[in-house]
């Protein structure tokens, strides 16, 4: 891509927040933006003292969201931004999202994308009356060798998928860390700001969207089973869920934040009638693949052997270690492309525009709904199958 950075803003990520630097730094890897506003914290005051220490002018860096939006609009349409990053909270995806997308500004959501299907609907109605590129940060598409997992799987060269196990694994919430003035666990742990889960609408999310990316495969019905192990807490900590898929595949979904020593382990593993492939988060860079008649092989990330699709997600060598700020970047590149493409009247590069859509966003809100009812209820299995409403 060439041109001028498109011009970005971002609401929330301000002073305490975790995801708002992660989110700059992927969005400037690149190139491809610039930041140029901001509505950084739910505080007036935090707000514009964070866009001081990121260096936003005065007249750019707003006390509110609301106000950003007025003032952007405010300015010529070549100069207000293209694209707004909100990376707050959960619950104020919605009302930002959609106020962003109405106007005709391009939107990158963290995940999960809202607390209710019924709000992704109308996301999505919104969207297809305006025509903005909408992408939600489900970052862990990015890496390359996830991308040469979901090639391999649709060139069959596993043959007819059979099995699918994916387990995100970590253990920062095994104590009442909310009860300890902890930003993140806090908010992470309240129905009215995360949403009606918690591991499975943090991490299960996650490994819901990894395994339908890589696999292509539809989710028919599951079986959840979710616990909450820490005295005091509102939400689910640990989540097990049973899955069967449209075709006859199975597969099984594992999220935990309560298993002492774990840190970010989120795994892979997909098993077809031709072959395997094993990858993990922790090891990003290699991939495991077994063929039925053949010598277990290790893929690495740079190798001339992948895809095209990965070779594009890649910058650097073989044997430098590329993870997840570049796989993260990968996925707002893929937004770029695909807003630089709607301005410039053409089609997008296919090896570049892959990011997870609205679509995705929408199909995880529903995938942790189905979850929670499902774990709430007697019945063995819950129907779990999602189309876009038309």
């Amino acid at each position: 891509m060439s041109g001028r950075p498109l011009k970005l803003g971002m609401v929330g990520g301000g002073q305490g927040a975790f995801i708002g630097a992660v989110h700059r730094t992927a969005a400037r890897l690149d190139g491809h933006y610039g930041l140029v506003a901001g509505a950084l914290s739910s505080t007036p005051e935090k707000a514009l003292a964070s866009g001081r220490d990121l260096g936003l002018p005065d007249d750019r860096s707003y006390p509110t969201w609301e106000a950003m939006l007025e003032g952007e609009l405010a300015r010529p349409v070549g100069e207000r931004i293209d694209a707004v990053s909100i990376v707050t909270p959960n619950h104020m995806h919605y009302p930002v999202a959609r106020a962003f997308a109405a106007a005709g500004i391009h939107v990158i959501c963290d995940k999960p994308l809202v607390h209710t299907s019924e709000q992704a609907n109308d996301l999505l109605a919104v969207v297809r009356e305006s025509g903005v590129v909408f992408a939600v940060t489900y970052n862990y598409t990015g890496y390359p060798l996830i991308r040469h997992a979901r090639d391999m799987v649709a060139a069959g060269t596993l043959g007819e998928i059979r099995k699918v196990v994916v387990e995100y694994h970590q253990g920062w919430l095994a104590t009442n860390l909310e009860a300890q003035d902890s930003k993140q666990a806090d908010w992470r742990t309240d129905p009215a700001r995360s949403g009606m889960a918690g591991a499975v609408g943090d991490i299960g999310s996650h490994a819901e969207n990894l395994a339908a990316t890589v696999t292509g495969l539809e989710l028919e019905s599951i079986c959840a089973d979710l616990t909450t192990f820490v005295p005091g807490r509102r939400l689910d900590d640990d989540g097990s869920v049973l899955l069967r898929f449209a075709g006859g595949a199975r597969g099984v979904l594992m999220c935990s934040q309560v298993e002492v020593g774990e840190e970010n382990d989120l795994r892979l593993r997909v098993y077809g009638t031709q072959g395997g492939l094993s990858w993990s988060q922790e090891n990003p860079n290699r991939m495991e693949y077994t063929p039925l008649d053949g010598p277990r092989q290790l893929l690495t990330r740079g190798q001339g052997y992948l895809s095209p699709a990965a070779q594009a997600a890649t910058r650097i060598p073989a044997g430098h270690p590329e993870a997840f700020l570049e796989a993260f970047a990968n996925v707002y590149t893929g937004a770029a492309e695909a807003i630089r493409a709607r301005q410039e009247g053409r089609a997008p590069d296919p090896l570049i525009a892959l990011y997870p859509t609205l679509e995705d966003g929408a199909r995880g809100v529903h995938f942790i709904e189905k979850t929670v009812e499902s774990a709430q209820s007697d019945r063995k299995w819950t129907d779990a199958r999602w189309s876009a409403p038309q």
